[in-house]
This record gives structure tokens, C-alpha cells and sequence, in this order.
């Protein structure tokens, strides 16, 4: 069985923080897979590895909120990312308020949408969480910005346990 190391190092996609909550728990963490999958209706899914705080939250919640960020919030991206919900209250450390059903809405992001978790798809040591986009934030004024990318964050060594 090939690896794909040739064909996902030409890869250099947006990178995404994909916040949740269920129940009084808060959980977010920086995702590098994740598409649009359908245009009619519309349809995103998002895959959170098994091993990460976010994904044991995210299993019971009813929605998630995507977030682009800006190629300037490594910060933002160093806090999701590198860090880990098992140890650290990410949410204390970055302003945010409470969208639908509690998900988490990053007051940095510009560029967000909160979905409806419509289904959960096995996929090795990544679960994709199938999301309905039931609300996003306000347009970007002027033209888009430069996002984040992986080669942005590629040396971010993971927060989560191994």
C-alpha cells in the first residue's frame, strides 16, 4: 500500500479551526482536512483525528463552527493547534461568544460558518463530521484575504497526544 507522501507534499490547502461544544465542555483544534462536498444542498465535512480532545467533544455535538484564518493569526493557529484541550482552556486564552447550541464563534475569525452535524464518517485515525451550514458570519469587505495555509503552520508540532 503506497503511503501518498508524493502526492500530499505538493499539497498546501487552508487550514481551519473547527470548534464544538456539548453539554458544558468547549473543545476546538486547528484541522487541515476538511472540503466543501455538495453545492446542492450545501455540504461541508471536516476530519478531526481520534486522537484529539476536539473529536470526543464534537461526537456529541450538535453543531460545529469552521473557521478560516487570516496567513497573520499563527498565534490563533499556534493556540488550537499546538495545544491541547486535555490540559488547556483554549477559550480562556482567545475571545469568543457562544453560537448555535453553544459552538463556539472565534471573535478573531472573520470567516466562519456554524453547521449541523448530519453524520459521522469512519476514515482511519481521522472521523469526517458531515456539517449543514446553518449560519456564517458577515461578508469579508474588500478582497480576500491571504489565508492560512499548511506550509504556514507545518512545523506546529501537535497538541494532542500521540
Amino acid at each position: 500500500m503506497t503511503e501518498l507522501h508524493h502526492f500530499t507534499d505538493a499539497l498546501d490547502g487552508p487550514v481551519y479551526v473547527v470548534t464544538a461544544a456539548a453539554g458544558q465542555e468547549r473543545a476546538g483544534c486547528l484541522v487541515g482536512f476538511a472540503s466543501q462536498c455538495s453545492i446542492h444542498p450545501p455540504r461541508f465535512v471536516v476530519w478531526l483525528s481520534t486522537a484529539n480532545h476536539t473529536y470526543r467533544v464534537a461526537r456529541e455535538a450538535p453543531y460545529l463552527t469552521v473557521h478560516l484564518l487570516r496567513r497573520d493569526q499563527t498565534e490563533l493557529a499556534e493556540l488550537f493547534g499546538g495545544e491541547t484541550g486535555d490540559r488547556v482552556d483554549k477559550f480562556a486564552r482567545a475571545a469568543w461568544r457562544p453560537g448555535a447550541e453553544g459552538s463556539p464563534v472565534l471573535a478573531e475569525a472573520e470567516i466562519w460558518f456554524t453547521g449541523r452535524v448530519e453524520g459521522q464518517i469512519e476514515g482511519g485515525d481521522h472521523v469526517g463530521f458531515l456539517l449543514a451550514p446553518d449560519r456564517e458570519g458577515p461578508p469579508v469587505e474588500g478582497p480576500p484575504p491571504a489565508l492560512l495555509r499548511y506550509g504556514d503552520v507545518r512545523h506546529m508540532e501537535a497538541g494532542h497526544p500521540a
